[in-house]
C-alpha cells in the first residue's frame, strides 16, 4: 500500500530539519517503523490490522523486508517509512504481498528483477514534501546499487464516499497511463466499476500523480482492500521509463 494522507496543519515558521534516510539496520528501528506504521494506518485511518503486538503493525511479510526509514536526529524518531520486498526475499516467503490483491501472472518473466514496495507512511508532522522526497531518493540508490528494474505497488484511494472517486479517477487515468497488455495483472476482488460512477472530477492524489509523472503504469483494474477500506491501483515502475527530470534529481542521472 502507497498511501496519500493529508499533512497536519501547521502554525508558524518551520524549522529546517536534520533529516536522513537508510535502511534501518536493527530491530528497534523495524520496531519503531512498524510503530509509526500503526499510528497512521491503524489509528489515523482505521484500518482493521491483523497484528498480535498491541500498537505495532507486524505481518508474516516484516521479516523479509527491508525497511526504508527517515529519521529526524535532532527529534531522535522515525518519520517516514516504506518496506521493500526484494525478488530473492519474495520466493523465499512465498510471494508478494501484491498477490494477496492482484493476480500476477503475465509478470512472471519479470520476477528476478521485480521489487516490491508498500506501507509507505509519513508521519502526520511531516507531510510537506520533504521526507517523500528523501524516500524516493532512498528508494532510487536501493535499486540502482542493486541492478533491478521494476517496482510495483499498490497506491491507495479513499473509498470513503463508496468507491465512486476511485472509479472515475480510474476511468480518467487509464486510457493515459495504463499498461501494454503484457504487463496487465487482475484484482482478485475488482472494485465493481460498472455499479460505481465513472464521471466525477476526480482529481489524482499527489502520490499517484507523483509515480505517474515520473514514468509508472497502472497495470490492471483497481482492488478493493476491505481491511484499509480503499481502492488499490496496481502501479508498476520500469525504471527505464524514469522521465529524465526525476532521473537527474533522484537517481544523478546526467543528460
Amino acid at each position: 500500500m502507497l498511501q496519500h494522507l493529508q499533512p497536519r496543519q501547521q502554525t508558524g515558521a518551520r524549522k529546517t530539519r536534520n533529516l536522513h534516510v537508510g535502511l534501518a539496520s536493527s530491530e528497534t528501528e523495524i520496531l519503531e517503523a512498524q510503530k509509526l506504521r500503526y499510528r497512521v494506518f491503524a489509528e489515523e485511518m482505521g484500518a482493521r490490522l491483523p497484528t498480535r503486538s498491541p500498537g505495532v503493525d507486524r505481518d508474516l511479510y516484516d521479516p523479509f523486508c527491508e525497511h526504508l526509514i527517515v529519521r529526524d536526529e535532532d527529534a531522535g524518531r522515525i518519520v517516514g517509512t516504506y518496506r521493500i520486498l526484494s525478488p530473492s526475499a519474495a520466493r523465499r516467503v512465498g510471494g508478494y504481498y501484491s498477490e494477496n490483491e492482484f493476480d500476477l501472472t503475465r509478470l512472471q518473466h519479470l520476477r528476478g528483477q521485480l521489487v516490491e514496495i508498500g506501507r509507505s507512511c509519513i508521519d502526520a508532522d511531516y507531510r510537506s514534501g520533504a521526507v517523500i522526497a528523501l524516500l524516493w531518493s532512498g528508494l532510487a540508490r536501493y535499486m540502482q546499487e542493486n541492478g533491478y528494474e521494476y517496482l510495483i505497488g499498490c497506491a491507495s484511494v479513499s473509498m470513503a464516499d463508496g468507491g465512486h472517486l476511485a472509479a472515475s479517477l480510474y476511468n480518467r487515468l487509464r486510457d493515459k497511463h495504463l499498461a501494454p497488455l503484457e504487463y496487465h495483472v487482475f484484482p482478485r476482488c475488482p472494485l465493481p466499476l460498472a455499479s460505481l460512477r465513472g464521471d466525477l472530477d476526480a482529481e489524482a492524489p499527489p502520490l499517484v500523480k507523483g509515480y505517474l509523472r515520473a514514468g509508472a503504469w497502472i497495470c490492471g483494474e483497481p482492488a478493493w482492500d476491505p481491511d484499509f477500506n480503499t481502492a488499490d491501483l496496481p502501479i508498476l515502475m520500469p525504471i527505464g521509463r524514469v522521465d529524465d527530470r526525476y532521473a537527474r534529481h533522484f537517481m544523478g542521472r546526467k543528460d
